[in-house]
């Protein structure tokens, strides 16, 4: 039994460092730019779809894995322009139009690959002893690739000119037009860096998880929990808040089945925010 727990514990954590940065996404353009996306967990989607079709193109998952959040940054920067920056001074329209992004997303890759889920290979095969328990190669390195992203991130965000602009714009853009940041720019590049994590994420995700037209139905619930928990535009939180989810949903997994453990980690949720209405980690430094 403490087998079981304890594997379940580490998947869990696998998953939690993988949405971590697809939840990074979210708490960023939220941050910045006070949108709602419903279609994030879309992006994921894309990401996972977006590895599969590339490495059948290119017969090399590492080719993927590069070329899916090129793409991602991409297909973020066309969207900002063209449906998102003309509806952003209105909350309640982002949503619909979102939502509305959402559903085409869905049901274009549902036209053209099918309803059907399919399953990809894992680039890295076989397994490594863990702590008495034979555990998943690929696993290990998606987790490990996942956390180096999220070091890269806050490096980025922390030590470079563009990361000091996403910084000054998220907490004053009024000062930060003053101070000829290009903020229509900066607001542009980070859509585009959420959507590329979004889209990484799915890509690493691809060999551990079903390839399908809904898989980002549950993930985007995953990581509205984590930005939520971790404080709404607290970025360190919103990482912390999806590893604690995360192991405990495989720890709660161990006694019941998955939706029950999302049953209770949305109870968790409530009662965390009814003690801590503004996140667990919003006293942290953003």
């Amino acid at each position: 039994m403490s087998e079981v727990v304890f594997a379940l514990a580490i998947n869990g954590l696998v998953w939690g460092l993988i949405i971590a940065l697809i939840a990074l996404g979210l708490s960023v353009i939220f941050g910045l730019l006070d949108i709602i996306n419903v279609a994030h967990g879309d992006f994921f989607m894309l990401g996972t779809v977006g590895g599969l079709v590339l490495t059948g193109l290119t017969g090399s998952f590492w080719i993927a894995l590069l070329l899916v959040p090129i793409v991602g940054f991409a297909v973020g920067l066309v969207l900002e322009r063209t449906v998102i920056r003309p509806t952003i001074r209105q909350a309640s329209l982002t949503i619909v139009t979102t939502f509305g992004l959402s559903m085409m997303l869905q049901e274009g890759v549902r036209a053209t690959y099918g309803a059907q889920p399919r399953r990809m290979e894992a680039p890295i095969g076989g397994t490594v002893p863990l702590f008495g328990i034979d555990y998943d190669i690929y696993r290990i390195f998606a987790a490990a690739f996942s956390a180096l992203c999220l070091i890269a991130f806050f490096l980025f965000l922390n030590r470079t000119k563009l990361g000091t602009w996403i910084r000054a714009v998220r907490h004053d853009p009024e000062t930060a037009t003053a101070l000829g940041i290009p903020v229509t720019r900066v607001c542009a590049i980070t859509f585009g860096l959420g959507t590329a994590m979004a889209l990484l994420g799915g890509a690493i995700a691809a060999p551990i998880t079903t390839v399908e037209f809904r898989t980002g139905v549950d993930i985007l619930p995953f990581c509205f929990m984590a930005v939520i928990i971790g404080g709404l535009g607290n970025l360190q939180g919103t990482v912390a808040a999806a590893l604690l989810l995360a192991v405990f949903e495989g720890v709660i997994t161990s006694v019941a089945d998955p939706t029950i453990a999302r049953i209770v980690s949305l109870a968790v949720m409530s009662a965390a925010l009814l003690a801590r209405p503004h996140g667990l980690f919003s006293g942290a430094t953003r």
